[in-house]
């Protein structure tokens, strides 16, 4: 099973469908899982982080009128500018996630263009800077919690960043979310905020058992 896969080409595999929203994986098989969101927050269906696959652009537009793409991380870049042109809507970042994109851009401010949505900044360290979407209801996030094999140690169902271990995103603490979504993995939609709170409380106690999950991914 390879690392991550920008070659395969398969049907992708649909994940975290719930009611005005879902994610895919577009190569099911890669250790990674690269998970791209389409979410319809009330006034149009965004599209977040996300990796083109066969057939995609149909479930997206089961939706509903696509209103924009969204790139929480600059290491998410993925195929954000395709997605932009296609359906001819702008590519939105936040001003900290410095990235050139062969589309349309606009910088993202406290919350989405038109939604009650925040746009919360999850980390700022040097050369790595990312954010998170959260409506009161669904928490989305990049990079700093995941749901792949290499993320999650001991117990817990969502796992914060091997590397962001030491440091866990605080601000986090003050959102109470019914769902994650995050960038790596599968999302969960039970009991979602003591999944939160159990990742963020045991980061750094269970920091050895999730270098050790890391490095046995990469074999």
């Amino acid at each position: 099973m390879p690392f991550k896969d920008d070659e395969t080409t398969v049907e992708p595999e649909i994940v975290d469908r719930f009611d005005g929203g879902f994610g895919w994986f577009a190569h099911p098989g890669e250790t990674m899982q690269r998970a791209s969101h389409a979410i319809d927050f009330g006034d149009g269906v965004w599209i977040v982080d996300p990796v083109d696959a066969p057939g995609i652009d149909a479930e997206i537009e089961a939706l509903g009128e696509v209103k924009g793409v969204a790139v929480l991380l600059d290491r998410h870049e993925r195929d954000a500018a395709a997605f932009a042109r296609r359906f001819d809507v702008p590519l939105s970042h936040p001003p900290y996630v410095d990235r050139e994109f062969d589309a349309p851009t606009e910088m993202l401010g406290a919350t989405l263009p038109g939604e009650d949505v925040e746009v919360i900044r999850t980390l700022s360290w040097p050369g790595w800077s990312e954010a998170a979407l959260y409506d009161g209801q669904t928490l989305l996030t990049a990079d700093v919690l995941g749901n792949a094999s290499y993320f999650t140690a001991g117990p817990e169902r969502i796992g914060v960043h091997p590397m962001v271990r030491l440091s866990p995103p605080q601000n986090l603490r003050q959102v109470n979310p019914d769902r994650i979504l995050v960038g790596h993995g599968p999302g969960i939609d039970e009991h979602a905020t003591r999944a939160l709170d159990r990742a963020l409380n045991g980061a750094r106690r269970r920091l050895p058992q999730a270098w050790v999950a890391g490095l046995k991914s990469l074999f």
